[in-house]
């Protein structure tokens, strides 16, 4: 049984659940409150779980893997059907590369650590920090449209399926949209949005579908 370690609105835990949905593999949430009032994360029973106080953790036949690309590589290579990587050596490295202009340029700058010290620590008000968070969303999305533009896709990012590009790109979108992020001058990264949004594997992982999601929101 895989278990997934995850919270509703944590974008990396929302690339897991995409991946293990395209995977077709059943697994079940074991929800973590992030929300401040809670901080479940920070707990001791947690901690145990996993050390840096982080979601996803994947728990698999006794082992527990973190890190959202660590873990979507793992369940890639051990589950062989519907791959996330294509074959070809230089068209994963270009996925890859897509993949970790998210996971290592925009969400680490945008994530809550970040934003809540700019708050607590730094004073920045919540205009400074809807700035900063719009400022890093334009610089990154500007990028990875100019990546579409010179690697397109029929359909999705990379091909005609979706696979481990979408997996860091939906969620991201989502954030900027929770955001109120401009999103007009990224057209190609929009289509690929439309294009997932109909299919059930990104339906159910959808932070919406979620088990764990209040009723309402703080």
């Amino acid at each position: 049984m895989l278990t997934l370690y995850s919270y509703w609105r944590s974008s990396s835990a929302y690339r897991v659940r995409i991946a293990l949905n395209l995977k077709g593999l059943d697994y079940v949430i074991q929800p973590v409150n992030l929300a401040p009032a809670h901080s479940e994360q920070r707990t001791a029973a947690y901690r145990a779980v996993s050390p840096d106080a982080l979601v996803p953790v994947l728990e698999h036949d006794g082992q527990r893997l973190s890190q959202s690309l660590a873990i979507c590589e793992y369940l890639d290579q051990t589950v062989r059907e519907r791959p996330l990587l294509p074959d070809n050596p230089v068209a994963q490295a270009t996925v890859r590369s897509f993949c970790l202009a998210i996971a290592c340029e925009i969400q680490p700058l945008n994530n809550l650590r970040v934003l809540n010290y700019l708050g607590e620590v730094l004073a920045a008000s919540d205009l400074d920090r809807q700035d900063w968070y719009r400022h890093w969303i334009s610089a990154g999305f500007t990028a990875l449209e100019r990546r579409l533009a010179a690697h397109p896709g029929p359909r999705f990012a990379f091909g005609e399926r979706p696979g481990l590009a979408e997996c860091l790109l939906i969620p991201q979108l989502y954030n900027a949209r929770r955001y109120e992020c401009p999103l007009d001058p990224y057209p190609g990264l929009r289509r690929i949005e439309s294009a997932c949004a109909e299919l059930p594997e990104f339906i159910r992982a959808h932070p919406d579908s979620q088990p764990d999601k209040p009723e309402t929101l703080p």
